[in-house]
């Protein structure tokens, strides 16, 4: 069902006031019944693609479909567009749109184990809702407007675990770049490589100070699928999808689109065109100076001494010597700070400086009771995981402090 075209139901001649079911003196175009709680949870799905100002109207609307004891459910962006399906009783199969906001809250708001009945009549212009004792009327736009983000060839093709995607999502997403100038950065990178234990699949993203990369053992089909950059939208919404999937995702992509269908729900999205930075170069592989603390007792500590930095600079000064890490803060406008760990540290004295932001953002990714360390120089990055050998790392540039 998935590779079929989102249709439209035409009506046909053969059928009574042009294939519309006569109900009273009114000709039905559509009428179909579901259940609150199956409506709310599809609408929760699809209705947040839509942008709430739209200089196109039909942008602000989605298509419903009745067919088949089934309401299916549409909404786009002209970037992404977003389908769902769920049973209902369909009394006259037909399509419509209507503002996708609107609906969603009225439903949102109707009695929970609610029917839902949504009945189209007359010319078509307005969709009656009813539940219970509450009845709405909803302006309509003709579904023949409602644009079709077309899949087209998709050329490659796998499943993956939806743990293991949601893990690359949540471990990498943050580091995306909000630079519109570098709009090739304003994504995740998906791809794969060839690694000493095999085929990787590997999610990278980077705003220039600090890089995120996550892998996992690529799945069959996806060896030899086109590098690509997932959208930084799309990345947010795929990433809500998932908190709450189960199973496998299925993947196809190509070098213009992506799309996943997790159960009901099929996600399709544009790539973005832009060549991703070649990102190994900037992976530390000779910093010598080995620093593992206790991940909460560090988190804690920079979270505190940051807590008078400035909001500009958000520096922290990390100096190092055996045994010891002592966190500290000047700001001229608010004073100074400073707090003492004892770590696992046996190398050469080292001052280096960190946004302290981007610090707890990355200790936030971690998943170990320690965070390792890899430095080099006071102006070189350093290596940031769990552990070593760790499927996810972290590159963080340093500041001057």
């Amino acid at each position: 069902m998935r590779d079929a075209p989102f249709p439209v139901i035409v009506p046909s001649p053969l059928l009574g006031l042009a294939g519309r079911r006569v109900e009273g003196e009114q000709a039905v175009v559509m009428k179909v019944t579901v259940e609150q709680a199956a409506l709310l949870k599809a609408l929760g799905h699809v209705y947040r693609v839509v942008e709430r100002r739209n200089t196109i109207p039909i942008l602000s609307n989605v298509l419903l479909r009745a067919e088949d004891r089934q309401l299916w459910l549409k909404a786009t962006d002209l970037d992404i567009e977003v389908t769902e399906v769920i049973e209902a009783e369909v009394g006259s199969a037909g399509t419509t749109t209507v503002p996708a906001h609107v609906l969603h809250d009225i439903v949102r708001k109707l009695a929970d184990g609610s029917q839902v009945s949504l009945d189209q009549t007359g010319d078509g212009s307005q969709l009656l809702l009813r539940s219970g004792r509450s009845r709405f009327t909803l302006q309509s736009l003709p579904a023949s407007d409602f644009p079709d983000l077309a899949a087209g060839a998709l050329s490659n093709r796998f499943e993956v675990a939806a743990a293991e995607l949601r893990r690359l999502v949540e471990k990498t997403q943050f580091a995306i770049s909000t630079e519109e100038t570098r709009y090739y950065l304003n994504g995740i990178y998906l791809h794969t490589v060839q690694s000493e234990t095999g085929v990787l699949l590997r999610a990278v993203a980077t705003d220039g100070h600090r890089l995120a990369q996550a892998d996992t053992p690529a799945p069959a089909g996806a060896t030899g699928m086109p590098g690509v950059i997932v959208p930084k939208k799309t990345v947010g919404e795929i990433q809500k999808l998932l908190a709450e999937a189960t199973g496998d995702v299925t993947v196809e992509l190509s070098t213009a689109k992506v799309r996943f269908s997790l159960g009901s729900v099929v996600f399709t999205s544009k790539l973005i065109d832009g060549t991703f930075p070649d990102y190994g170069r900037v992976i530390p592989s000779r910093n010598d100076k080995r620093l593992t603390v206790d991940l909460d007792d560090f988190a804690r500590s920079v979270d505190r001494v940051s807590t008078i930095s400035s909001e500009r600079g958000r520096a922290v000064k990390l100096s190092l010597v055996e045994g010891k890490l002592t966190l500290s803060v000047n700001n001229p406008d608010a004073g100074q700070a400073t707090e003492e760990l004892s770590v696992d540290y046996e190398d050469a004295a080292l001052d280096i400086g960190f946004n302290a932001r981007y610090l707890l953002d990355i200790t936030q990714q971690l998943d170990g009771d320690t965070a390792l360390f890899k430095l080099a120089e006071p102006g070189s990055p350093t290596l940031i995981q769990d552990r070593e050998g760790a499927p996810n790392l972290y590159v963080l540039m340093p500041m001057r402090v």
